[in-house]
């Protein structure tokens, strides 16, 4: 492959990643966090960066919720123990919740619902509502990492004479588990930003810290959502 192609397939999965509205809103998020971080709540231009982010940031949320309302009414994998189901559901029911209230504060924000005092209990609730599926969404991505640990000591088990990092099966269920690690740390960091937006701590989960930790938790996001590269073709 010639350094030009090269540039091009690179270039290409750039345009894909862009391309994508998920990607946007999380990089958006990424200067968002960064400048709360700067600013630590002081008046200034990183203020004025965070606010108008996130006002930014709603628009592209606009209707979004009406995806984890089709996860909330989707069956679940067969096997899938019941209180993970429950957490499951209740993580999609939270976060469409969350979703759609943010809508509203977005119309008081822009001005175009004039009750400011609604807008803001709205915008409480819905941040108790997002802070719940980040709750629990840590506790199934704990539930599941067990039930993934459990069915790799078995593999294991079954492949003692031979090399495990050569099976098909194995690999793929350590990459799952991998992907659900960085979620489970992603789940962990936006509870604490949560805390530090609804300012539960404020002593403790000041602006610049929730700012780090949304900034980290962005950067997650990010990498996950990098679309994978297409494997080298060999002569």
């Amino acid at each position: 492959m010639s350094t030009l192609d090269a540039t091009r397939a690179e270039l290409a999965l750039v345009v894909l990643y862009l391309n994508k509205a998920e990607a946007r809103d999380k990089i958006c998020r990424a200067i968002q966090y960064g400048s709360k971080f700067l600013s630590n709540g002081q008046p200034g231009t990183a203020q004025n960066v965070d606010k108008s982010t996130s006002l930014a940031r709603k628009v592209f949320r606009l209707f979004k919720f009406v995806n984890d309302l089709h996860a909330l009414i989707n069956p679940v994998p067969q096997g899938t123990p019941l209180p993970l189901v429950l957490l499951g559901k209740s993580k999609n029911a939270l976060l469409s919740t969350f979703l759609f209230l943010d809508q509203i504060v977005w119309l008081g924000r822009s001005g175009i619902y004039k009750n400011k005092e609604q807008a803001e209990l709205v915008g409480k609730i819905s941040l108790y509502c997002w802070m719940g599926s980040s709750i629990c969404a840590t506790l199934v991505e704990v539930g599941e990492l067990g039930r993934l640990s459990a069915s790799m000591k078995k593999l294991e088990k079954e492949l003692k004479n031979g090399d495990k990092y050569q099976n098909e099966q194995y690999c793929a269920k350590l990459r799952k588990s991998n992907e659900r690690s960085l979620s489970l740390i992603k789940a962990a960091i936006d509870i604490v930003v949560a805390v530090g937006l609804l300012q539960l701590a404020p002593k403790k989960v000041n602006p610049r810290v929730t700012g780090a930790f949304g900034f980290a938790s962005s950067l997650i996001s990010c990498y996950q959502l990098l679309p994978s590269r297409p494997k080298s073709k060999t002569a």
